[in-house]
């Protein structure tokens, strides 16, 4: 079954080159959230791999301001947790932690709430992709400002060439599809 569910999610991810750039081949989830078996899908795969690694032992899901934010709530709730969320300076009110990190032309900055979690919660943080790392990195960044323990970061796609997972180490790291 899981075989079928993967294919049914590879099939909805869509390559468009030169987007946004010329040189970059960008891998689009749009198909995937139009069709409610392949979404579905996507967050069982996610869901499965979780439980078979961490078991119970996850209390929240994170989502990545913006497009984790479309996996993050059904995941967390698939799971019977809660989610939090990781978004970009200006958007959250009331107290928050910020981390920095490095775009290919600048930086950027996320934020947490400095009351979305308690010392020692443990957190997935999930995100529709990984190509360099860095704002996965500002995200554990964060939490570990609030001294939470990150389990694992998860995606849907992985652009393998940017080697992105190895910034992450030693957080693991899981990807549902792996492309160069």
């Amino acid at each position: 079954m899981a075989d079928s569910e993967l294919q049914l999610v590879a099939r909805r991810i869509r390559s468009f080159p030169d987007f946004p750039i010329p040189g970059v081949l960008f891998r689009d989830i749009s198909p995937l959230l139009k069709d409610p078996d392949s979404f579905r899908a996507s967050i069982s795969l996610l869901a499965n791999h979780l439980k078979k690694t961490h078991g119970g032992r996850i209390d929240y899901i994170a989502g990545l301001d913006s497009r984790g934010f479309l996996f993050g709530p059904s995941l967390a709730q698939e799971l019977g947790l809660g989610c939090v969320l990781i978004r970009k300076r200006g958007k959250l009110p009331g107290p928050t932690l910020s981390a920095s990190y490095a775009l290919e032309y600048g930086k950027a900055e996320l934020e947490i709430q400095s009351d979305a979690l308690e010392p020692g919660q443990k957190v997935v943080v999930v995100d529709d992709l990984l190509a360099t790392g860095g704002t996965m990195c500002a995200a554990c960044e964060l939490l570990g400002q609030l001294q939470a323990e990150v389990l694992e970061c998860v995606t849907l796609v992985e652009l393998t060439l940017l080697k992105g997972r190895e910034k992450l180490a030693p957080v693991p790291f899981f990807s549902l599809l792996q492309y160069e």
